[in-house]
């Protein structure tokens, strides 16, 4: 195991079980760090850990955490506190039940991790729970203390491993309802959604990796870029919305299924020949062939 892991422990179901550790499913790629600067001088400000009392600077080594119990007054805690506070799901992960994938909502999912085994003794164990999981259609729930907080968490199979989902509390979470509480009961025209979902079946496509680029960093290193050599970059316009308008949604939505209109008039890719051989040629159309559209169709 070439990564450093982030924990390692016991998956244990029922009775049986294997050594396993979570590997971090994200890694530090070359984005972009900013400092703080002093204009004036262009030197880097330095951030300082002082005593809020005396003002007197303190090595980040001699640091300890604590707890505030009353104002003003703080409890000392160690490496060994914290070690005394250990429960069973410190080292150990727990299979406590089994549910279907798809019923916990995704602002549940937090972080997530790899699961790998430990050990090559624990293997089998490991790729039956995997099959079995991914056959299923089931992800495992348990409990886990990572970053000195025990946190629920799921467990799924990906290919060939698995994956575990730090879950948030209900009490993490801000209730929907208060979000959506302006909302209120809005009809919606029936004709209105069937255009919409035209439009929708129009756009439907596979994912692809590139649809999560960020495209403002890349926009920023040119800009960077061009600042470094002392060049002047052209700043793209951006139309501001016009809030004023009163917007006819129906039109509105037919105007956009044209934009996003399939091009009929494409003929069908026909499939390659066998051993090599030459594919037939077209036949001659018996009548005349309607002249072709000049204007561009702008395409979704």
């Amino acid at each position: 195991m070439s990564e450093r892991p982030l924990w390692r422990g016991v998956l244990r179901l029922a009775l049986v079980s294997c050594r396993i550790a979570l590997l971090a499913t994200k890694h530090e790629r070359n984005n972009l760090h900013f400092h703080l600067i002093n204009p004036d001088t262009g030197h880097r400000i330095k951030s300082l850990t002082v005593d809020e009392e005396s003002g007197k600077e303190v090595e980040r080594a001699h640091l300890v955490r604590g707890y505030e119990y009353e104002k003003g007054e703080y409890v000392l805690l160690s490496d060994e506190d914290f070690d005394a506070a250990r429960v069973d799901s410190s080292s150990t992960l727990s299979i406590a039940k089994f549910i279907p994938a798809g019923s916990v909502g995704p602002l549940y999912f937090d972080a997530s991790y790899y699961v790998v085994p430990d050990e090559k003794e624990g293997t089998e164990i490991y790729a039956v729970l995997r099959e079995a999981l991914a056959e299923s259609g089931m992800m495992a729930l348990s409990r886990l203390v990572l970053f000195r907080r025990e946190r629920p968490v799921a467990i799924m199979p990906m290919g060939k491993g698995l994956v575990l989902h730090t879950l948030h509390e209900e009490s993490d979470l801000r209730p929907a309802a208060l979000a959506f509480d302006e909302v209120g009961d809005t009809k919606s025209d029936p004709e209105m959604v069937k255009l919409a979902r035209q439009l929708i079946e129009r756009q439907v496509s596979e994912y692809d990796a590139a649809d999560t680029e960020d495209r403002y960093e890349a926009r920023l290193r040119e800009v960077i870029g061009a600042k470094v050599k002392g060049e002047a970059l052209e700043t793209e316009k951006e139309e501001p919305p016009e809030r004023d308008n009163v917007i006819d949604l129906m039109a509105a939505l037919r105007n956009s299924l044209k934009q996003h209109a399939p091009d009929v008039g494409k003929a069908k890719a026909k499939p390659a020949a066998k051993d090599g051989a030459k594919a037939p040629a077209p036949k001659k159309p018996t009548r005349k062939a309607a002249p072709k559209p000049t204007g561009k169709r702008r395409r979704a």
